[in-house]
Formats: C-alpha cells, structure tokens, sequence
C-alpha cells in the first residue's frame, strides 16, 4: 500500500469519527470545491459510444441452440443458484468465510436509521419562491411542463433553467427545485458535460442558502466520483471530500445509496481496503443491504479477482430475498471475466439464454435506460415486500426477467475480441443477438476494430483484411442510411484507421481516412488527437507488406 493510500484511508477513519457528531442544518452553505486534488493529466479520457443499430430479427436465421441444462418457467431459488454456480454437489462456494469474508452484512445491535427528505422540513417552505417578471414566470411555466416528461433531453431542460435570471434557484418552488435536480442527476451514462451542468444548478442553491436533501448530495458525491471512464484516486478523495462537506459541515447524514457510491468508486479505484471499511461504516449505522449493495459487492470481489467471492455474492443476495433479473446476472458476467474465468462467464450466458427459451413468455429487457431504472427500482420495493410476505417471493421472480440484452452482448464481444481474440464466438454472439431482437449497439463495432487492430495482421489469422472490409461496410451503410443515434466518433475513427494500418496498409488507410472525412466533422481537438496518434504509425513501415516477409506473431 502506498504512502497515498494511507494517508487517504487514515483521513477517511478520522473523519468517520467525526460523523458521530450530527449537526443541524446550517444557515448558508458554503461554497464548495469538488476537486479536491489534481487529476493526473490524461491526453483523452476513454468512452464507449452510445449509438446503436437497429437490426430485424432474420427469419433464416437460426434459434440459439438450447443446452442441457433444464429449467423451469417457475424460478426456484435452486435454479437461480444453478444460473452460476458451475460445481456440482456441495460447493466450495458454500464454505467460504464472508467479506474476506463475502458476506460483507450483519445485523448490527443499533437501531435501523431512517433519512428522510419530507417536504415540511424543506427551506426555504415548498410554496417559497422570489416573485419575478412576466418573462420569468412563462419560463418557469415551461419548465414546469417539461419537468413532467421525464422523457425530455436533460439539456433541454437545463436550457430552459438558465433562462431564468440570475440566481435563478430561488424563483422556483421546492417541488419543482427536486424534479430539476433529480431529471438531471438521471442520465445513461456521467460525463464530465452532465456533471457540470448539475453541479451549475447545486452551485446556484448554495448561493442562495437553500439545503439540499439527502439524495441531491448522494447524486453530487455520485457525478464527481463517476464522471470518468476510469476512476483514480483523485476521484474517490473528491466523492469523500463532499461526502464530508454533506455530513460534517451541513448536517445531513448519509443513507445506504450514499455509501453504495462511495464503495463503488473506492472498488473502481482499487481502493479495497477503503471500500472495506465504508461498507462496515454502513453497518454500523445501521443500514441493510438491498440489491444495489450485492450488485456492488459483486462486482468488488471481480475487481479483487475472487471467482469464489463473486459466486459467494450472489448467493448472498438470493439468501437475502433479492429478486435476480438481467441486471444482476449481467454483473456475474462482468466480474467472472474481470476474475479470469471467462468460460464460467460464458456458460452463465448460455444459462440465461436457456431460460429465456424455455419460458417462452419471458420478456426481453427494455432498451430505454430510464425504463430499465424504474424495473430496477421496482424489484428493490418488491423485494423489500416479500420480506414481510415471503409467500410472494417466488411469486416476484417468476415475473423479473431473466434474458441476455444489449449489456450482455457488450460485455461478451469486448471480451472475446479485445482480450481473446476469439472471432468465431464474437461471430456467434453477434448472430444470437439478431434472433433476440437485440439492436447492435455502436459499442460493438468499436470493440470489432479494436479486434482487427490488435488480433489482424499476421499470418493464419481469422481477423483478415476482408472480413474488417465487411464490418466497416456495415458500418458506412448504417451511417449513410441515418440510423438513429449512431454516428462517428473519434475512438471509431481512430480504431477504424489503427485496423485498417494493421491489415490492409497504408495506401487503403488513407481511402479509410477519406471516408471517414466526408462523414465526420471532428472538433480541432478531435482532429489534433487523431493526427498525432496516427501520424508515427503512417511515417513507420507498410505493415500490410512487411507481413507477407514475417512466418508467426505479432507485427
């Protein structure tokens, strides 16, 4: 452990000492600086795209074969086990100690602490708002309206936010202040643009002495802690930093999704130890895990490269009444890969898809985010109902879905072709997505070309120069064809030139280049970055020639 990483978790002990200590609401809150410590520069942060594209369900196309495995449409607790768990007989899983030990949970002696944020403690009063002008009052009409479809682009009502006049937050009332920070804390994926336009809105509320509720700070501590692609330490001290400023200098203590936050950024970081110690901090105040918790604890001990304790996990969250659905069994996926069993990962996949065919009535996942949100959310109060009806439990699972989705896919193909380099199975999970009905996501074809640029170029390869021409095809004829939400991207541009230098040489890269010029308007520093990337690779050899000199290996 580094002198950091100490200096990092003793401040974190010293700081939970001071928790203890609730204070009431200040005031004025003070102006807070969410950085706390100076990210190590990066030349680009990595993001995956967004876009996807629609594909129809090929009707020559044949059904995933079905395996041996046997499942029933009604979802037993054994069967949900089954989904995971590889061994038969007694488990090695079933005689592990928990958190180093799995089971990171306990009753604790305290009471079970409540947050809430009701609407009589709110200050200034819910109905409190500075008067304004005509024009103000026909803005705030307007947002109101558009705070009602929680379907409207974030940026659209950010807009209509910052047409109000300076300050802006007090001429809203209580009700519509939370529907504006909860409609901008809910997007698919943090970036450093959503970030900013949320804490805009936070700043705007401290100027004018106006608290916020427990999960407005839970959303805060979330978007400085998840607005990068990969977490440092620089982020986990500025989500503890702000957790700090809510707790110590506020007053407003933390509940179970606070901590959940900052145990996922401490995992992300590599901060075990740290994460460790807010999970028993949870404990200790009380809490009770739900499936948000487990999900987390599972993707930890996939971060740790626990094969053991990710199956332990999930067992966890079984025993414990949680409801498993797409969601969960996506984790699995995930944190089996990150522990190196990648074949495990892959039968957990076949499972889902065996249950899925099976129960023919089986829905698929929903591909709207916001919608998949609100079936998460849905399962949580299910759960927390079968708890004082147990009799509803398998009531409850046999209703959640259990069927591969578009995360699924992504998490598969990025590994067979990235790290594995195994086209044939990319190939298959490629063709199982289209009899699912499951759109191709821009993802994917990100995760192709980095496949070609790693994996092709060398001899008896099965990433050649003509398979890579028939996937940039199906590329440039949904670009051209104006499918929805799927476009250009640097990373594309980029993986797409460093593929075709790798397979095809210099003389068809430049081609690549043009085509992608009439497609793309890049910003100057989407271009500069392209540029110096690629410029040392054009001025070295032809790889694409020097191959046919080479017998084995990597050019």
């Amino acid at each position: 452990m580094t002198s950091d990483s100490v200096r990092l978790e003793a401040w974190f002990i010293s700081s939970l000492a001071k928790a203890s200590r609730c204070r009431k609401h200040s005031a004025v809150l003070p102006t807070c600086t969410y950085f706390t410590s100076t990210r190590r520069p990066i030349s680009e942060k990595g993001q995956g795209t967004t876009e996807h594209i629609s594909s129809q369900k090929d009707p020559n196309s044949k059904a995933p074969q079905q395996s041996n495995y046997t499942f029933h449409p009604n979802t037993t607790k054994e069967e949900l086990l089954a989904l995971v768990d590889d061994y038969g007989g007694e488990s090695f899983t079933d005689g592990l100690p928990l958190m180093e030990p799995p089971n990171l949970y306990r009753h604790p002696d305290g009471p079970h602490l409540t947050v809430t944020d009701k609407e009589e403690e709110d200050w200034p009063p819910p109905h409190c708002a500075w008067p304004c002008s005509p024009d103000a009052e026909a803005t705030i009409e307007l947002l109101d309206l558009a705070l009602k479809d929680f379907t409207r682009d974030p940026e659209e009502v950010y807009n209509l936010y910052r047409d109000l006049p300076a300050p802006r937050a007090p001429y809203l009332e209580s009700k519509t202040r939370h529907r504006l920070l909860r409609h901008l804390a809910v997007v698919e994926r943090k970036d450093e643009h959503s970030m900013l336009r949320y804490f805009s809105v936070i700043d705007d509320m401290k100027g004018a002495a106006i608290p916020l509720t427990t999960s407005e700070w839970t959303s805060a501590i979330s978007f400085a802690a998840r607005y990068v692609h990969r977490s440092t330490e620089a982020e986990v001290e500025a989500a503890l930093q702000m957790w700090r400023e809510m707790e110590h200098i506020v007053g407003v203590k933390g509940n179970d999704a606070t901590f959940n936050v900052l145990f996922d950024v401490a995992c992300k970081a590599g901060k075990f130890t740290l994460a460790e110690m807010i999970y028993k901090e949870m404990e200790e105040r009380g809490f009770r895990y739900n499936r948000f918790h487990y999900v987390s604890q599972i993707h930890y001990y996939g971060l740790k490269g626990n094969g053991d304790g990710v199956r332990a996990a999930y067992k966890a969250l079984i025993d414990a009444g949680e409801i498993v659905d797409t969601v969960v069994l996506n984790a699995v996926i995930s944190a089996l890969i990150h522990a190196h069993e990648a074949n495990a990962a892959a039968n957990v996949y076949e499972r889902m898809k065996q249950a899925h065919l099976v129960n023919r009535k089986s829905r698929i996942p929903p591909k709207d985010f916001k919608s998949r949100r609100e079936i998460n959310l849905s399962l949580l109060k299910l759960a927390k109902t079968a708890r004082h009806d147990p009799t509803k439990l398998e009531e409850y699972r046999q209703k959640s879905i259990i069927a591969p989705d578009t995360q699924t896919y992504r998490i598969l193909v990025n590994y067979f072709a990235v790290r594995a380099g195994e086209l044939d199975k990319v190939a298959k999970y490629l063709d199982e997505m289209k009899w699912f009905e499951i759109p191709l996501h821009g993802a994917l074809f990100l995760a192709l070309l980095k496949g070609f640029a790693l994996h092709g170029g060398i001899r008896y390869t099965e990433w050649t120069d003509d398979r890579l021409e028939s996937v940039w095809k199906s590329f440039l004829r949904a670009i051209d064809d104006g499918v929805a939400d799927l476009y250009i991207s640097k990373w594309i541009a980029l993986w797409a030139l460093r593929a075709f230098l790798k397979c095809s040489g210099k003389s068809r890269t430049i081609d690549i280049w043009e085509e992608i010029r009439q497609r793309w308007k890049p910003s100057e520093v989407d271009m500069d970055f392209i540029l110096k990337t690629l410029q040392p690779l054009i001025e070295g050899e032809d790889m694409a020639e020097k191959r046919f000199d080479w017998l084995l290996g990597s050019l």
